[in-house]
């Protein structure tokens, strides 16, 4: 333990970490590999907020691949590494096991606590149904001001995902393969049924039509059930994303929706499949802010101001 946070490793299946003061669990990371139909991968649930409220779902009843805080690729040149039905345009939603892949863990760089932060650093490697190697991951999830003052707490999660096919990794969505506005793929959140009809608010907009739009961040708030108040979760791209594309970079939208579930993911091919070469590395880096309250827009502009890149 090391500067206010606890890490403790259950080898081959979680690392949790730990706020001391109060304990409470800010998360665990669930490493151990789960149902082939919902695209085995590692993923953050459950998710808390310095008040200890829960602020992810875990296998819900209409999607039970969507769990806590995860990265997916719902569309990989034919495969499907998010999980459950596989979208085929002009056919729908259909039961196609043979797509559906895996992120396996591989192995850990790092897992260490110190100087108020917490670090897992991981190796992982992506397949296709028949186990071939179409992957590899470094993964890098970093804990980081934890401030009980506005009751909120900061992870930075950056992926680094190499080609190793010798031929282009396509990643796509279900709307580069005909659906219109279902971009979703990279990085996804699943909030908890309580948060349905949340606020989702960005620079320069609010509402469920933020789906498919652009904007350096973008908030969610909802209110708890079983507890009073509320919470907000900040999402924020990191200024390499380059996600408006104005510098050559394959251009980010927010796939968001607070009906019939709460969700958000800053998708990295909405519109457009993104073409990886053979042995190139597509690389992001993402902010996720978890706070006690309902934060107004001003507060997460605050909030960023005085905690820069």
């Amino acid at each position: 333990m090391s500067g206010g946070l606890r890490l403790v490793h259950a080898h081959g299946d979680r690392i949790t970490v730990t706020e001391a003061a109060t304990g409470v669990e800010l998360f665990a990371y669930v490493y151990r590999p789960e149902a082939a139909w919902e695209a085995p991968k590692p993923y953050l649930h459950p998710v808390r907020t310095l008040a200890g409220d829960v602020v992810t779902d875990y296998r819900p009843n209409d999607h039970r691949w969507h769990k806590g805080l995860s990265l997916t690729a719902s569309h990989l040149s034919g495969a499907n590494l998010w999980g459950g039905n596989s979208y085929v345009h002009g056919q729908g939603y259909l039961e196609l096991p043979e797509r559906v892949g895996s992120m396996r863990h591989a192995g850990f760089e790092e897992v260490e606590a110190a100087e108020g932060r917490a670090v897992i650093a991981e190796r992982l490697t992506w397949h296709p149904y028949d186990g071939a190697l179409w992957a590899d991951e470094e993964r890098r999830i970093e804990v980081h001001d934890v401030d009980p003052g506005s009751g909120s707490w900061a992870l930075t999660w950056t992926s680094a995902v190499t080609n190793r096919r010798d031929e282009p990794l396509r990643l796509g969505s279900p709307t580069t393969a005909g659906r219109e506005l279902a971009g979703y793929t990279g990085l996804f959140w699943r909030g908890p049924r309580a948060f349905r009809d949340g606020r989702i608010i960005a620079p320069d907009g609010e509402g469920p039509e933020l789906m498919g739009t652009q904007a350096s961040w973008l908030a969610f708030s909802g209110e708890h059930d079983g507890a009073d108040g509320g919470a907000t979760l900040v999402f924020e791209h990191a200024p390499e994303n380059d996600h408006a594309g104005t510098r050559g970079a394959h251009p980010a939208h927010w796939f968001v929706r607070n009906d019939p579930f709460a969700a958000v993911a800053p998708s990295w091919a909405f519109f457009e499949e993104l073409a990886l070469a053979p042995g190139e590395t597509l690389r992001r880096r993402y902010r996720v802010v978890v706070a006690d309250g309902a934060w107004q827009r001003e507060d997460v502009a605050a909030y960023l101001e005085a905690h820069p890149w």
